[in-house]
């Protein structure tokens, strides 16, 4: 028999019902622990959340296996999961997601879904959900006879279980058409939204996502749009901080860009957030600010300098983040979280008498004293709320960036658009690029230091789901600062940054990031909006007007190689060559450009006998020629390396040449790599080598 009526009763005593507000577990991936679940109805009753909505997509018998009954101990733990609601003033809702197969014209189909529910009723569930998102909406033949259409077959069944249930004062349905990007063909005049509106009982509310999936923003005049269709206002299911789409994205950025002029107009709002559970404390204290800030009270501690123009005046997104990344500090600095570690008291440990050995514990142990000549101890440095507002700013929210990370975007940007100015005599752009740069270096340490203290703190739980993220974000980093450090001539080219076998943290992305890269757009969507940049390399022959631009190129190398002044360094023949005094041998010198012109050569002596002589080396039997070749830091991509230096081996070996060798420093690990990975040259003992310098040779 059907069940008395919940709603029906409220609506007979004039009983208000109360503003929906708190999580919906609804994201594809693990679900949450019953610890962390029950730890969250916690916070929602200290924060003023009053609902759960229990739809995680992995659950199979939330969805897969809708039609199985929960074993005696998964009933056992969800009893002690709405127990726990309860006790917390948290309403638990119970989703179930028949839509993958249901047949919805199948009294049997029907029947199994409601004896579902009437087995999590008897847990003690009052409030229920049925989910039709993201299935297909073509109807099998059964049910195209027995229905006109998708929506009158869905609000069919939904309107019988929930009648079925008693009509409980909270019955959820998520449409298929649970966004205005998914109606036709747009709100107003959806078919299938009428169909909802003007059939799907009263008592039952309608869940929707805003203009979009994960919408950037949610208006007044779109929420009355869409109510004047539903004929009721919708609660929103909120994803603007759900990252189970990207695995390589977090979102602690604050709840925004949804006006509290909202409030009156919904339902109610459920944020369905991050995978990881810990980090979205951020997501649900923020959510919860927003909620109470819907009284129409102004926010008097609203700065007039906050994230837009025209703010709202009773929320401030940025006060708002601040309040709860404050709170979470406390978390991240205390180990008494549930799921957290706990340090070892020594005070709990009693020595009882047995005949066994007793544990060893470090209970009465001396404390360590380093001596003077010894390493101090190492000292963490404690969590601080800049290291998390960091954090959040460079784990915003899926539509921007926040300012710390929008400021390292555009300042390195214009590093590397400028990055010409270093080579030029001082001036005031060579200045000014010295000056970002290093500002550049400071936010970058500042990254690191995060890193360092997050990796340091006493809870550990928050970390292990945050260590994934900190760690790829300071590997992006460091590379960036080394690129920046080497256009300014602060650190000798890296071997990693021209080289087709990199260390695996040099290239991002995986499979993934492969296939990405191979698609004409990649890029193009990009929260830091920038054309993409594909340079063309050409080679052609040498000619005597290019020796000023090689000579750029061979002291800006050697700037870099030199950690003492050039003078310093050791010589080398080919330095004769790229610096002029020599002219390569006919038909033997190649040079590399690209749109911004050389940047690249290759020069070579079919025979360097007095040049050897010059120098006072004796040359290698079999290697009577000599070559030399450099690029500028610019150039990243070996293939045109290869390209050039094979060339010229070939036009060598044309001009009679059986062998070659080339000289480097010991300094320039980006040349020796790039040779030794040829495969052809190979070191060689060469008479009067300077110390600091390698001979390698390949024979033609």
């Amino acid at each position: 028999m059907p069940k008395p009526s919940a709603s029906k009763a409220a609506a007979e005593t004039g009983k208000t019902r109360r503003f929906i507000s708190g999580v919906v577990e609804g994201f594809y991936g693990r679900p949450w622990t019953m610890e962390q679940r029950t730890e969250l109805f916690q916070r929602e009753q200290k924060w003023g959340l009053n609902t759960y909505l229990y739809a995680p997509k992995d659950d199979y018998k939330h969805r897969m296996y809708w039609r199985d009954l929960y074993s005696p101990e998964e009933a056992e733990k969800l009893v002690a999961l709405i127990t726990a609601a309860k006790k917390n003033g948290v309403d638990f809702i119970y989703a179930i997601s028949p839509g993958l197969d249901i047949t919805f014209s199948n009294p049997k189909e029907v029947a199994t879904l409601k004896r579902k529910l009437d087995q999590v009723s008897g847990f003690g569930c009052s409030s229920f959900s049925l989910l039709f998102d993201d299935i297909e909406t073509e109807m099998c033949p059964a049910d195209k006879q027995a229905f006109s259409s998708f929506a009158h077959a869905q609000v069919a069944v939904t309107n019988e279980v929930f009648k079925h249930l008693g009509q409980p004062d909270t019955f959820l349905f998520c449409p298929t058409d649970y966004c205005a990007a998914f109606c036709t063909p747009n709100v107003s005049q959806s078919a299938y939204l009428h169909t909802v509106g003007e059939n799907l009982l009263p008592g039952i509310d309608v869940l929707w996502t805003g203009p979009k999936v994960v919408s950037h923003h949610i208006t007044v005049e779109s929420i009355v749009e869409v109510s004047s269709v539903l004929k009721r206002a919708p609660v929103i299911w909120d994803n603007i901080h759900a990252n189970d789409y990207d695995p390589q994205r977090i979102f602690m950025g604050p709840y925004k860009d949804r006006p509290t002029d909202l409030i009156p107009k919904l339902r109610g709002v459920l944020t369905n957030p991050n995978c990881e559970y810990y980090p979205n404390f951020v997501a649900i204290h923020n959510l919860a600010t927003w909620c109470r800030s819907g009284g129409g009270q102004r926010d008097v501690e609203m700065s007039d300098d906050d994230d837009e123009a025209g703010s709202d005046p009773c929320y401030s997104p940025r006060r708002a983040l601040t309040l709860a990344l404050t709170d979470w500090l406390q978390e991240f600095l205390s180990t008494d979280q549930p799921g957290g570690p706990r340090p070892l008291n020594p005070t709990h440990l009693k020595k009882e008498s047995s005949d066994e050995e007793p544990m060893q514990t470090d209970v009465g142990d001396p404390v360590y004293v380093p001596g003077s000549g010894d390493n101090p101890l190492f000292t963490a440095e404690p969590l601080t709320l800049d290291d998390l507002q960091l954090l959040s700013e460079l784990f915003y929210l899926p539509y921007e960036h926040g300012s710390t990370a929008r400021t390292m975007l555009t300042e390195l940007d214009w590093l590397k658009a400028h990055r010409e100015a270093v080579a030029e005599a001082e001036t005031e752009m060579t200045a000014e690029w010295r000056s970002r740069a290093k500002c550049f270096d400071v936010m970058c340490v500042a990254v690191f230091t995060m890193f360092n203290r997050l990796s340091n703190a006493p809870n550990r739980s928050i970390l292990y789901d945050l260590y994934n993220y900190i760690c790829d974000i300071k590997s992006g980093v460091t590379l960036a600062r080394a690129y920046v450090k080497q256009l300014g001539g602060q650190s000798r080219p890296s071997g990693q940054v021209m080289t087709d076998d990199p260390e695996p943290w040099g290239f991002r992305g995986g499979l993934s990031g492969e296939f990405q890269r191979m698609l004409p757009c990649h890029g193009n969507r990009d929260l830091f909006r920038h054309p993409p940049m594909t340079s063309v390399y050409s080679i052609r022959p040498f000619c005597p007007e290019d020796k000023t631009e090689i000579q750029k190129i061979h002291m800006e190398m050697q700037r870099g190689e030199a950690k003492a002044p050039a003078a310093a360094l050791p010589a080398l023949i080919s330095d004769g060559l790229a610096g002029g005094q020599l002219c390569p041998s006919p038909s033997c010198g190649l040079v590399l450009e690209d749109e911004r012109g050389v940047c690249g050569y290759a020069l070579g002596l079919t025979d360097a006998t007095a040049a050897a002589l010059n120098n006072q080396r004796a040359l290698p039997g079999d290697f009577p020629s000599m070559v030399t070749m450099q690029l500028h830091p610019r150039v990243t991509d070996p293939a045109p390396a290869r390209r050039m230096i094979g060339s010229l081996l070939s036009l060598m070996k044309t001009s009679g040449s059986r062998g070659v060798f080339c000289e480097l420093r010991k300094g320039d690990r980006r040349m020796f790599d790039f040779y030794s990975k040829l495969g052809s040259f190979t070191t060689l003992k060469m008479a009067g080598l300077p110390q600091d310098v390698i001979a390698m040779g390949t024979s033609l």
